[in-house]
């Protein structure tokens, strides 16, 4: 390449009094190229004073209009489209650069070879100050980690301190952040951290790499399979991820989310150590504020910031999210299927179909239900009980047999199986339903009534029943008639001979003295 004469030098040195001679001599250029700086300035009209204040590259352009320019005899591809196609997943310089020569080929026109083809693009990121697409691809990989550093809240009761763990999420692309604070790194928190990551995100990717922690990685050998938490990877495949952990003591396959973590404690820890936070929902929104005012911080070697780029060529291409975010899940295995078809949770039972009675599953409990698997088969599910709730149930009808002993108990069941008892069951079932203003309400009393007959013998339980409906309590219940049964008080009323009374053929007669007066 040609160096360009220093225009502007010439013509300052002519203003300080300098001949063409002496210029020449004195900064080691030709006589012929110092005569023609000034005459082309003569013939411009630009002296010392037009030039003084513009660079060299645009006196020389003032000074040779024209002179240097070269025009490619190629058509130049649109430099901006190709640097953001090439973000996408798959695309390289060898296949943008054979849709272009096809193209070319398409409209008769030249077209540059691939090496040309490259050189170029590379002059177009150096002079734009775009950031070459090596290393990361939009939209493909999430790193997330907990930071080193952490918060405190502080308890106004107690002025105790609690320790707050900063989840941090970072896509390599656009470096842009995410934070989360959190109470606790335990599992269930550490799947919610992504849940709100992938949230605030508005879509997922299809690499998430972590650290090796126990939360996501049970095992990760020098050679062979990675062995991930079943949640983990549960949660992962809900957002169409897979889990690729960062090898043991490799840093670098995580460089992002590490350089972002050092920053997080310099815009959030830092710039928030002056102010006392109370509760987590007003440390958290601090920190959301923190977190958009680094994202928005204008890049210093790149145009653009971290929420800029994210905004216009990352998001664009992120996963759409599922339709229903994540519920966190715990495991509970080899629970056994007892005979009556359930499986017991904290205290309370819930139904499986009866052909696996005997069998163990294993059962997968969310924030708000309950399902059965076996294998990776899901038997059933359940709206999970209360918390609080003991010895209750619950119960789907296709898990039970057919046949009507296998149906739910509702009042007319009842009322057939009093009937079997004896007549005095019934009465004492039907005042239990007569007492409540619904059935449902009176089924577990009447049912608890007539499963005495189990343990008794259904005659002792209707004497049991003859003997307190003679007595003060309109509607007997189980209280009043278990002791009745257990004491023995209906085989005593039932052994006890009927009383005989005397005969009676007339009134009362009064003797013969009382009316003679014989007592007189």
């Amino acid at each position: 390449m040609v160096r360009k004469i220093r225009a502007k030098l010439v013509l300052q040195l002519r203003a300080d009094g300098l001949s063409g001679r002496a210029i020449a001599a004195s900064q080691g250029m030709s006589r012929k190229s110092v005569t023609a700086v000034l005459e082309a300035a003569d013939a411009a009209g630009l002296g010392w004073d037009d030039v003084k204040d513009r660079t060299d590259g645009e006196v020389y352009a003032l000074v040779f209009p024209g002179r240097g320019e070269h025009q490619s005899v190629f058509v130049q591809p649109d430099w901006e489209l190709v640097h953001k196609e090439l973000a996408r997943v798959g695309v390289t310089l060898k296949l943008l650069h054979g849709e272009y020569a096809d193209t070319c080929v398409a409209g008769g026109e030249p077209a540059m070879g691939y090496d040309r083809f490259c050189r170029t693009y590379q002059r177009f990121v150096l002079v734009t100050g775009a950031s070459s697409r090596v290393g990361h691809k939009a939209g493909q990989t999430v790193e997330v980690d907990w930071s080193g550093p952490t918060m405190q809240l502080h308890d106004p009761g107690t002025g105790k301190p609690r320790t707050v763990y900063l989840f941090v999420g970072c896509l390599p692309f656009s470096r842009y952040a995410f934070v989360e604070p959190c109470l606790d790194m335990k599992q269930d928190t550490w799947l919610r951290a992504h849940v709100a990551m992938f949230s605030a995100f508005g879509g997922s990717v299809p690499r998430i790499v972590p650290d090796n922690l126990k939360t996501g990685v049970i095992k990760h050998p020098r050679e062979g399979e990675i062995i991930l938490n079943d949640a983990y990877r549960e949660m992962a495949a809900h957002y169409s991820a897979a889990v690729l952990p960062g090898r043991i003591k490799a840093p670098k396959d995580k460089a992002s989310v590490e350089n972002t973590v050092s920053h997080v404690a310099t815009w959030v820890i830092a710039g928030l150590r002056q102010q006392r936070f109370a509760s987590l929902p007003e440390l958290k929104a601090a920190i959301a504020k923190r977190v958009a005012a680094y994202n928005a911080e204008p890049f210093q070697k790149r145009p653009g910031s971290r929420e800029s780029v994210f905004a216009m060529e990352e998001q664009p291409l992120l996963t759409g999210l599922p339709q229903v975010p994540y519920e966190i899940s715990q495991w509970v295995y080899g629970r056994r299927v007892a005979r009556n078809g359930h499986v017991v949770f904290e205290r309370n039972h819930y139904s499986v179909p009866f052909e696996h009675i005997g069998t163990k599953v294993d059962l997968r409990i969310t924030d708000r239900t309950l399902e059965a698997y076996r294998g990776t088969e899901r038997l059933t599910s359940h709206l999970l009980l209360p918390a609080g709730s003991s010895n209750e149930y619950r119960t789907n009808d296709a898990d039970l047999p057919a046949g009507a002993k296998y149906q739910p108990w509702d009042a007319a069941r009842v009322r057939e199986w009093a009937e079997r008892v004896g007549p005095s069951t019934v009465v004492v079932v039907n005042r239990v339903f007569e007492s409540v203003p619904i059935d449902e309400q009176g089924l577990d009393a009447a049912l608890a009534v007539l499963r005495l007959s189990r343990r008794y013998s259904a005659d002792r339980v209707e004497a049991a029943c003859r003997l307190a409906l003679a007595g003060p309590v309109r509607s007997p219940r189980y209280a009043h008639l278990q002791p009745i049964l257990a004491t023995g008080q209906d085989q005593a009323e039932r052994l006890r001979p009927p009383r005989e009374e005397p005969v009676e053929h007339g009134g009362y007669v009064r003797g013969a003295s009382y009316y003679a007066g014989g007592a007189q």
